[in-house]
């Protein structure tokens, strides 16, 4: 790829695309139709940004040669992935690692605790690794709790991770280990590839230009990142993030713990347990010990140190309370001795005291328990992490898409990627639509998930460069709203004569066209000759999937309401075609064709412009074209191994590094 050439496209690009939409927002928006022309302005400013990412992440377009030798005496686990998958596919892909030639150790990490998957494994001398009994109950974080159970089981100093379908090439590792003699790189990517998809690819799954030019773009600007499999990671920079992660998220812990205490402890002073004197004392003891603890936050002090010191602070406030309790206990008795009256057999007598004291100044007897909004913040304010399987987590459990914020972190500590563009695992792609669906949809909540939990752009630690790499996959995500308008503008027009701008005049054609054939150039030539329309096709055309993974993951952050994890069903699914997967699209489609025969009769009454007509017409088309690809998708039947027109042993053989 000629690099100069490229980056002339992306500068042409952005003035013509800026200058279209300047215009557009300026001059040409219909402000008597504003329902209409502000949305679709704004859809093409989402556009422009869109696009402007894209030449962003295709300036620094990085094509590595080889990786050179591996590090003498690297030692290498191998994790083979796997939930509810066939035995005989993941036997199949860690057979395949096993025969991996540089030494190493072959593992199986079976999320669904299988014991036919135990017994294979142990037939062929491959290890078995299954979540330990202390995670019972506790969160499973999916795939990333999967890894990370693993990753305190094991001791490589490498890890390759590989899904259950991604059979390696046995020179994987000879092929890729050479890039850690940097001892910054903590990740090496490798592109995935599928064996089971047709020359036409109906559902997409290839993605070539993902899987070349922008990985190599962002490996440019070192920010390619974890795609969840195909990958080599350093165990000592996950053992960092996980030990980074864990101390970040006590801290937040702890100081929204502290933030809380102030009206934990106004309620506490409101229940009818706080009535009497002792126990108002208690908690005025206790404020005056969160607020020190505030002010020690607030000055860096350690957390251990802070939380250890305000916990034994609450705990001596609390045996006053008791003790004090007790010295008018001891006095009654003293009283009854001395008047020689018999005691009760329950009565605790002086000498037991001290203990009394102790036992109940702890746990469920302190007079703290009584108090419950108070206890649940003391509770909270703790270094451990007992709502956790284990609280060191390496890979990021923010997210369904653990892939993504886990390289994110690793960069955000100062770490290096790299991509390495040859493909050298073969898997599986989704068969039919509805799985495909399933995979795009978690794909599209993680990423969103990401953004609202960590957003990019707000990394301090990460580089400029690096934030817009992230942000541009996020931004890609809310394709789906900008879509509905895009499909919404033409209908308007022909069904009620309202245009969204003010006149379809030559300026609006002398702008509009040559940013639309420049950025199509752009494609075609980032792309050497791999076309990039079946990506665009889908990027609007799945806009129910896109708007349901942003309204999703937005209630699973702000909301609490978990998404679940579901996992990719690796079986074609059987029945005819899915066109219930594609209602809403089917109905646009319906729409669409029904605008055009309803602008054709206004034309020929005079209630539309020709121009008007002809212009949106054209529109319908694209987009009748733009969905056409649903049709093929919901009629797939999964891919025929003796296909004469399939091409994917050969296409495989010809990828080669870039």
């Amino acid at each position: 790829m000629n690099r100069l050439l490229v980056r002339v496209l992306v500068l042409l690009v952005l003035v013509l695309g800026v200058n279209y939409v300047a215009w557009r927002w300026l001059v040409s928006p219909n402000w008597d139709a504003w329902w209409i022309a502000v949305p679709l302005v704004l859809a093409e400013t989402y556009s422009l940004v869109d696009v402007a990412l894209f030449g962003l992440t295709v300036w620094r377009v990085r094509r590595r040669g080889p990786a050179g030798p591996p590090p003498p005496g690297a030692s290498v686990d191998v994790f083979v992935t796997t939930y509810d998958e066939p035995l005989d596919l993941v036997l199949r892909t860690a057979l395949a690692a096993r025969a991996i030639r540089h030494p190493h150790t072959t593992w199986i990490l079976d999320d669904g605790a299988r014991p036919g998957l135990e017994a294979l494994a142990a037939e062929h001398g491959i290890g078995y690794l299954t979540r330990t009994e202390d995670r019972d109950g506790r969160p499973r974080h999916a795939e990333a709790g999967n890894l990370n159970n693993a990753l305190m089981l094991t001791q490589g100093e490498f890890l390759l991770v590989l899904d259950a379908d991604q059979v390696p090439d046995p020179a994987i590792l000879d092929r890729t280990l050479g890039w850690f003699d940097d001892r910054e790189v903590a990740l090496v990517q490798t592109p995935r590839w599928f064996v089971n998809v047709p020359a036409d690819d109906p559902l997409g799954s290839q993605a070539p230009l993902f899987h070349g030019p922008i990985q190599q773009g962002r490996d440019g600007w070192n920010a390619a990142f974890f795609c969840g499999s195909n990958a080599l990671l350093r165990r000592e920079a996950l053992m960092q993030l996980g030990s980074d992660g864990c101390v970040r998220e006590v801290e937040r812990d702890v100081r929204q713990a502290l933030a809380r205490t102030r009206a934990a402890l106004r309620r506490a002073r409101r229940s009818p347990e706080a009535a009497g004197p002792a126990v108002a004392a208690l908690l005025d003891a206790i404020e005056s010990a969160t607020a020190r603890a505030r002010e020690e936050l607030r000055a860096g002090a350690p957390l251990g140190e802070l939380t250890s010191r305000l916990r034994r602070d609450v705990e001596t406030a609390a045996r006053r309370t008791v003790a004090e309790d007790f010295s008018a206990i001891e006095a009654d008795l003293a009283e009854l001795a001395a008047l020689e009256l018999p005691a009760p057999e329950a009565m605790v007598w002086p000498d037991e005291l001290e203990a009394a004291v102790d036992r109940m100044s702890r746990g469920d007897l302190s007079p703290l328990a009584a108090i419950g909004p108070v206890r649940e913040v003391l509770e909270a304010v703790s270094v451990d992490r007992p709502g956790e399987a284990q609280p060191v987590m390496p890979l990021a459990t923010i997210s369904v898409a653990e892939d993504m914020a886990t390289s994110m972190r690793l960069h955000g500590l100062g770490w290096r990627s790299v991509y390495h563009h040859e493909v050298l695992a073969h898997g599986l792609a989704p068969e039919d639509l509805g799985t495909m669906l399933t995979q795009r949809l978690r794909r599209a909540q993680g990423t969103v998930q990401v953004l609202l939990r960590e957003n990019p752009l707000l990394q301090r630690r990460l580089r400029w460069g690096q934030r817009l790499m992230y942000f541009a996959t996020v931004w890609s995500c809310l394709s789906g709203f900008a879509a509905v308008v895009y499909f919404a503008a033409p209908v308007v027009y022909l069904v009620l004569g309202v245009l969204p701008v003010t006149a379809l005049s030559p300026e609006f054609f002398w702008r509009f066209l040559p940013f639309m054939a420049a950025n199509q150039l752009l494609f075609l030539v980032v792309g050497r000759g791999v076309s990039a329309w079946r990506g665009q096709q889908y990027s609007l055309a799945l806009f129910p999937t896109w708007i349901r993974a942003c309204t999703t993951a937005a209630r699973s952050v702000w909301f609490g309401r978990p998404l679940g994890f579901a996992v990719t069903p690796k079986a074609r699914r059987d029945g005819g075609p899915a066109w219930r997967l594609v209602r809403p699209q089917l109905v646009v489609m319906a729409l669409l064709v029904a605008a055009v025969a309803v602008g054709s009769v206004r034309l020929v009454l005079g209630l539309n412009e020709p121009l008007g007509t002809l212009v949106n017409v054209a529109w319908v088309v694209f987009d009748l074209l733009v969905l056409s690809v649903l049709v093929r998708a919901a009629r797939y039947r999964g891919f025929v191994a003796d296909d004469p027109a399939d091409g994917s042993d050969e296409r495989s053989r010809n990828a080669v590094r870039g």
